[in-house]
């Protein structure tokens, strides 16, 4: 699983870039209509989940396959990212109650998913705490949103915004480090194979 980290640095790079763009315009627009933050949510998350679910079919290390179990990990990370996508997608007049709750066991379940990858990989990567850093953060937006359910919903986007931002540069180092770490010195993306 660290050999396709390491050869995959990019995805974890242009997902942090998304994050950070994601949380820019929810903070440039705080009051940006709920129907807007569900589209936007919806549209990064589908982005997310399928990046996921590419990265689990598609993943080989240098001598081969990856495991079944970091397929698994990979795969049920894009699964739930998707399955958050579709529900803001399908249901995009729910209530902000609702909006805030999706939102929050989305981001509780992806941050355990990260804190446990970083687990696994703990002897192999070095400052793996990044990555646990960057699930805490995940699981710290999902609880103070469900401790906060009556939050407005500018507070709700502004706690989002914060937040996609803060993940954007964690994912953002944990890219560079995979980069240094593989001995990448271009930045182009692997050839397909």
């Amino acid at each position: 699983m660290l050999e396709i980290a390491r050869r995959s640095w990019w995805v974890f790079l242009v997902r942090g870039l998304l994050a950070i763009v994601f949380g820019i315009l929810a903070l440039t627009w705080p009051q940006m209509t709920i129907l807007a933050l569900v589209t936007l949510f919806g549209a990064y998350v589908l982005v997310d989940g399928f990046l996921d679910i590419g990265a689990a079919i598609t993943g080989r290390d240098a001598s081969g396959p990856i495991t079944a179990g970091s397929r698994i990990l990979i795969a049920v990370v894009g699964l739930i990212s998707v399955a958050a996508g579709l529900v803001a997608f399908f249901w995009p007049g729910m209530t902000a109650l609702v909006l805030l709750f999706v939102i929050a066991w989305w981001a509780i379940l992806r941050g355990v998913l990260e804190i446990a990858a970083a687990w696994r990989l703990r002897a192999e990567l070095t400052n793996e705490w990044m990555w646990v850093l960057s699930g805490l953060l995940s699981v710290a937006l999902g609880v103070v949103l469900i401790a906060n359910p009556g939050v407005g919903a500018l507070a709700v986007v502004f706690w989002i915004g914060i937040f996609a931002i803060a993940w954007g540069v964690a994912l953002c180092v944990v890219a560079f480090r995979l980069r240094s770490a593989a001995g990448t010195t271009t930045w182009s993306a692997p050839a397909a194979g």
